[in-house]
């Protein structure tokens, strides 16, 4: 097998127990356990802060010891994790504080892997870097649609099972990972002391950030999705669909999947009609128009006009993740990508755990609905700022 197919199929297992984790995960905290929104908020939180630290230390030691050995340590304590999960359910009852401890350590897992699969496709994409992420973003959001829907039968099949599922699905990616072949490529200082290195290498990837504009604002724009949107999805939704439309696993699992396919449509739009030339221009566009879905959210309608925003929301974070992720790609340094997605990865992920906390709260306060309408102004505040101060609007990253 290519190693473009083996990095698809790797990247292609993840997505899909990731998507089925989603629901599940949301499922658990507000339905099955009904814990109040700030609650919630700790929970999601708790999932995604561990990950603010370990994603700079992954995307180093992607650089010094190889993405792909670092990747298939990361898939596998991820699968090791939803089995362990799915024992220890089988003996004794699910409690918050073991629903926070799996939370800790599937977000560390994942902030090792991100950045080491993100390093890997530039070494398998054999020259059109933007065509590539355009497919590993296709195959992300098509697969993890599927994931949401097979997570739609939790209530009838149960959290043991679906866990176990999805170890068994990770552990495909373990295998793929396994008989993947790129070349090594390391950053330059291999013989000094560990600690050393990761210090070196963390620093050096937070100067390159700041020393380029395109990067620095791109980690900027980011920080914003992480605390507005990703804040919005992880908490708000949740308990949007508990508390307004009286909703279960189903509704969390079809507004999820609405999402994504949204998500997939615009990223086959991307496939399909080529490169985009404005790439800075058009993620400012797709944020803003985001932000205006966002705030349709908040309208209380039905369940049918919730899955059409969300499946609007989606396009526009389609174009979004890909123009960010193509800038970030092409400005990284071969023998730092690594650190420099690293750097990306984290300029989503640690502002999370802010989003989710600070969402749980709003819903606590003045309910989800408004909520959700706060989240989109705050997105949308911070677009107009970034457009008509920073160089983003004009950039236009390697021909």
């Amino acid at each position: 097998m290519k190693p473009l197919h083996n990095y698809f199929l790797a990247t292609g297992s993840w997505y899909l127990a990731y998507g089925m984790q989603s629901v599940i995960f949301a499922w658990l905290v507000t339905i099955i356990l009904n814990e109040t929104p700030d609650r919630v908020g700790l929970a999601q939180m708790a999932y995604l802060l561990p990950g603010t630290f370990v994603i700079l230390i992954g995307g180093s030691i992607a650089d010094q010891y190889g993405g792909r050995r670092i990747a298939l340590i990361g898939q596998l304590l991820a699968a090791i994790m939803a089995g362990l999960l799915a024992l220890s359910m089988l003996f004794t009852t699910l409690t918050y504080e073991k629903f926070l401890v799996f939370a800790v350590l599937m977000g560390c897992a994942q902030a090792i892997l991100t950045p080491a699969r993100d390093g890997l496709l530039p070494l398998v994409s054999a020259g059109n870097i933007q065509r590539r992420v355009v497919q590993a973003s296709m195959i992300q959001f098509g697969i993890q649609m599927i994931g949401f829907l097979i997570a739609s039968k939790a209530d009838s099949m149960g959290a043991i099972l679906m866990l176990s599922l999805q170890s068994v699905v990770l552990s495909v990616g373990v295998l793929a990972y396994w008989m993947l072949k790129v070349p090594l490529i390391q950053s330059e200082r291999t013989q000094t002391k560990l600690f050393n290195q990761l210090f070196e290498s963390v620093r050096e990837g937070y100067l390159s950030v700041v020393a380029s504009p395109g990067m620095r604002v791109v980690v900027i724009q980011n920080c914003a999705m992480g605390i507005f949107f990703m804040g919005s999805y992880t908490v708000t939704l949740p308990l949007l669909i508990r508390e307004v439309y009286e909703g279960s696993s189903s509704e969390i699992s079809y507004v999820s999947a609405a999402n994504s396919l949204g998500l997939f449509l615009t990223i086959t739009l991307l496939l399909r009609f080529g490169n985009v030339r404005a790439q800075g221009r058009a993620l400012l566009l797709a944020q803003g128009a985001g932000s205006i879905v966002l705030s349709l959210a908040a309208i209380k309608l039905n369940l049918i006009v919730l899955v059409i925003t969300l499946f609007l929301w989606g396009m526009c974070g389609g174009l979004a993740m890909t123009m960010a992720r193509t800038i970030m790609q092409e400005l990284s340094p071969e023998d730092q990508r690594g650190r420099m997605m690293g750097f990306y990865a984290f300029s989503f992920m640690g502002a999370g755990p802010i989003g989710a906390l600070l969402c749980g709260y709003l819903v606590d306060w003045f309910g989800p609905s408004l909520a959700m309408a706060i989240a989109s102004a705050g997105m949308g505040l911070v677009v107009i700022i970034v457009a008509s101060r920073s160089s983003l609007w004009h950039l236009r990253p390697k021909e």
